[in-house]
């Protein structure tokens, strides 16, 4: 059955998204959908102004985040819907990781150059504005760079096959560890994030932890679950149908609201149409709302 909610959704206020928060609410609100969160990266900038436009719309908004962080040297995506996106505490921890994302990001951008490509740290603060760059929002910089140049040292992300998922490919051969132009994470730890969360508000959910850069075990989980987490998105489009049901049996397993949530982003994942999710009820809702601190 499609989804009635979609509880990952980025808009054109984190650096990879490219819809504005009124557009994603007036298309939920054409595929009636009934609650939806936008989670953009480290930032809670689409709020108040989601808010209204849900008000508006008759589309319940559930204020999120994806906060990126740090789990035994894997980088881990935390969800916080109904997080109080006011929070001092919130602003703290957004402002500690922007500084750790330009960090993180300079040292790609000068590790690109020592190897050749055409690329500054001036055109990528241009292309990105106020948000901290992500690696694949500086490899869609370079290709997009690359079709124009024809730059040989990119063609193979430039054949027909690859290009869906173009930026994602050039981030796992260049960004991840041992790549490169890999460096050292700078991440907050999702176990100090978890032992102070709950005073926002925030509900944790463990995002796509089916993901290659996370392969979640269920002991992870169980380390995780004792700091906080309550949440496990079991339904994503990193997941296959078989990795949806392992999750799906370790969130039962360990009481943790399984959650439902795309990940839609617009052209950098065009493979993800909105309102593409084809499970998620609901009473996921319900659940993590019983578990407001």
């Amino acid at each position: 059955m499609p989804s009635c909610i979609d509880l990952h959704i980025h808009s054109s206020k984190s650096s990879d998204g490219d819809f504005s928060p009124f557009h994603i609410v007036q298309l939920a609100k054409e595929k009636k959908l009934k609650a939806i969160s936008i989670t953009d990266h480290d930032t809670v900038a689409a709020y108040p102004e989601t808010l209204r436009y849900g008000k508006e719309s008759k589309v319940e908004i559930i204020p999120s985040m994806e906060l990126t962080t740090l789990f035994e040297e894997r980088e881990f995506h935390l969800l916080l819907p109904f997080v109080d996106w006011k929070s001092k505490i919130v602003s703290d921890l957004i402002s500690k990781v922007a500084k750790r994302r330009v960090k993180e990001a300079r040292g790609r951008i000068k590790k690109l150059q020592e190897l050749g490509f055409d690329i500054t740290w001036k055109e990528v603060r241009k292309e990105t504005g106020p948000f901290p760059p992500l690696g694949v929002t500086i490899a869609q910089i370079l290709l997009r760079k690359a079709e124009e140049d024809k730059n040989s040292m990119l063609g193979k992300y430039l054949e027909e096959e690859n290009r869906p998922l173009a930026p994602y490919y050039f981030y796992k051969d260049y960004f991840m560890e041992g790549k490169p132009a890999s460096v050292p994470r700078q991440n907050l730890s999702i176990l100090e994030v978890l032992d102070i969360i709950s005073q926002t508000g925030a509900v944790p959910v463990l995002a796509h932890p089916g993901a290659y850069f996370q392969n979640v075990k269920k002991q992870d989980l169980v380390a995780l679950k004792k700091r906080g987490l309550q949440g496990l998105e079991v339904y994503t489009s990193y997941h296959s149908s078989e990795q949806s049901e392992l999750y799906n049996q370790m969130a039962l397993d360990l009481d943790l609201v399984p959650t439902a949530g795309s990940d839609f982003h617009g052209t950098i994942k065009p493979h993800i149409p909105f309102g593409s999710l084809n499970h998620g009820g609901y009473w996921m809702v319900e659940e993590l709302r019983k578990r407001r601190p």
